[in-house]
């Protein structure tokens, strides 16, 4: 695996387009997948748009989905879940990317959520630091482009955030204040770029920052987006 520090770029090359473990760009629900929402597109731009698209919108956005097995994190599995959190989605993007033949790795950066909700403040021991947030970084039009495509559209519209949109050749990550100019996302630390997922460090990490046995705890029914932002 190839790390990438903060404040540089990865170098392009074969690390960035071959599968790996999370990202598994080979299995035939992700080549499927990829192959379906890129057909007619002409360009590695529009190809990574629409795939931006169909992943943001078309898997739901719950960060109560969160778990520590490393099997919810590799990207034919998520394909076939109707819902994740920031960093299975942004693992997603990056496979298909890659079936897609547009080198892609994956970032990590921690942000403060000032939108988030009673619900999941409490199941992060009274947390809003989200550590370890995770995008999509693809290699387009000779640049570098980052692109998280965490909240579905109508996640979006019910807790009144600014779409993330994006167009293949700028930045496509949280926005600072909402729709009614409440602060929304902040980002406070970047911790660079991956080749492949590192699981073993973000679950490391995460076990010592925040209650596990809190954070993991799946209820069936319950969905994030019932909930109220905190402001």
């Amino acid at each position: 695996m190839i790390y990438t520090p903060p404040g540089e770029s990865p170098v392009p090359g074969p690390e960035y387009l071959r599968p790996t473990r999370f990202l598994d760009c080979d299995a035939p629900v992700i080549r499927a997948f990829t192959a379906r929402t890129v057909a007619g597109a002409t360009t590695d731009i529009e190809r990574a748009v629409r795939l931006f698209y169909a992943v943001r919108d078309g898997w739901r956005y719950d960060p109560f989905s969160m778990t520590l097995d490393p099997n919810d994190y590799v990207a034919s599995v998520v394909a076939t879940r109707e819902a994740a959190y920031c960093i299975p989605k942004a693992i997603l993007l990056a496979a298909a990317a890659r079936a897609a033949g547009i080198p892609a790795a994956i970032g990590l950066s921690d942000v403060v959520n000032h939108l988030t909700t009673e619900k999941l403040k409490a199941r992060m021991g009274g947390k809003t630091y989200f550590m370890h947030h995770g995008y999509a970084v693809l290699h387009l039009a000779a640049r570098w482009v980052k692109a998280a495509p965490a909240f579905n559209i109508e996640l979006c519209e019910r807790f009144h955030v600014r779409p993330t949109e994006f167009d293949g050749t700028g930045d496509a990550v949280f926005q600072e204040f909402d729709a009614l100019d409440r602060r929304h996302m902040e980002y406070v630390k970047d911790h660079g770029t991956w080749s492949d997922f590192p699981f073993e460090r973000v679950a490391a990490d995460f076990r010592a920052f925040y209650p596990v046995e809190t954070l993991a705890a799946a209820d069936p029914g319950e969905r994030f987006e019932d909930g109220r932002p905190l402001t």
